[in-house]
């Protein structure tokens, strides 16, 4: 009997100590970044469809856990470069070569939606989106196969990040029970999410209604029909653009004036554009009493 207590003494001892170790070994500015960023990679995997896990462990990584130069001066998390198709604001920064062109954010949360939009709209990346939620591992060796990093030891890298720092637990708020799924059958079928004037948004399909979408999206049904400039009494259509965030003051850069066509509404423009509709009536000069005609040329921005 003493044999064993003291056996079982012997054992704990050493849990303890094995945790402790780990825990020694854990980066402290990696557990204080992880506490900041976790619910806005949450947020973007309920959005996107990206691991929670794979958002934490490149931000660790890009941006060494936030003290990175890109990520303390231009806010950028993920070490996006400029690209042929980016409008926005640029840093000059060495990393494969000399003063090479990356992309600079107002917010951190800029710089994740933009990362979940670099995913997404990145043909290279499409194959991705049928891998499992969970699958972490998949994600990350995927990641170095379609050419996101030239590190050849960057997918150990994530998956050694997200397994010492138990990442992958957040991967399991992206998962749902079976009696969720009962209870919530479009989660079987989430939809589609895009990206228009930065924000992103969603086509309403036969049968949508504000509140069933705030559940999918988790927003309050009311600010979805505030960020559409709608009525609380309006009866979603098949089709209907519906921004899951607040629409902004003007179009983006690449849209500076439209002609009116057939069919045309403000509300439908402001739509299209991701404008405030008070905004574009503002920006022309028009009241709630205009109505668009053919041929018109409404300002954007």
């Amino acid at each position: 009997m003493e044999n064993k207590l003291h056996k079982l003494i012997f054992l704990i001892v050493v849990f303890f100590f094995a945790v402790g170790m780990q825990a020694q070994r854990r980066n402290v500015r990696y557990i204080e970044y992880i506490n900041k960023y976790s619910d806005l990679a949450v947020e973007q995997m309920k959005l996107h469809k990206i691991p929670a896990s794979i958002t934490l462990a490149q931000g660790l990584l890009e941006s060494g856990a936030g003290y990175s130069q890109l990520a303390r001066k231009s806010n950028n998390h993920f070490g996006i470069k400029c690209g042929g198709s980016w409008r926005g604001r640029s840093v000059r920064h060495d990393d494969d070569a000399r003063n090479e062109c990356f992309r600079a954010y107002k917010h951190p949360r800029d710089s994740y939606e933009d990362h979940s939009d670099f995913l997404r709209r990145g043909a290279r990346y499409a194959f991705l989106f049928k891998l499992e939620i969970t699958d972490y591992k998949a994600w990350a060796r995927g990641l170095k196969k379609a050419g996101y990093a030239t590190d050849p030891s960057y997918a150990n890298r994530l998956i050694t990040i997200i397994e010492d720092y138990d990442l992958y637990k957040y991967d399991r708020k992206g998962v749902y029970s079976e009696r969720k799924l009962k209870k919530n059958p479009w989660l079987m079928n989430p939809h589609q999410v895009y990206i228009a004037n930065g924000i992103a948004y969603v086509v309403a399909r036969n049968g949508d209604t504000f509140k069933n979408l705030g559940k999918e999206f988790d927003i309050s049904w009311k600010k979805l029909v505030k960020y559409n400039d709608l009525q609380r009494d309006y009866t979603l259509v098949e089709g209907d653009i519906i921004y899951l965030k607040s629409k902004k003051k003007k179009a983006s850069k690449s849209y500076t004036v439209y002609t009116v066509k057939d069919g045309d509404s403000m509300h439908g423009i402001s739509q299209k554009y991701g404008i405030r509709l008070k905004n574009l009536y503002k920006m022309n000069r028009k009241d709630g009493e205009y109505v668009p005609e053919i041929g018109d040329r409404l300002r954007l921005r």
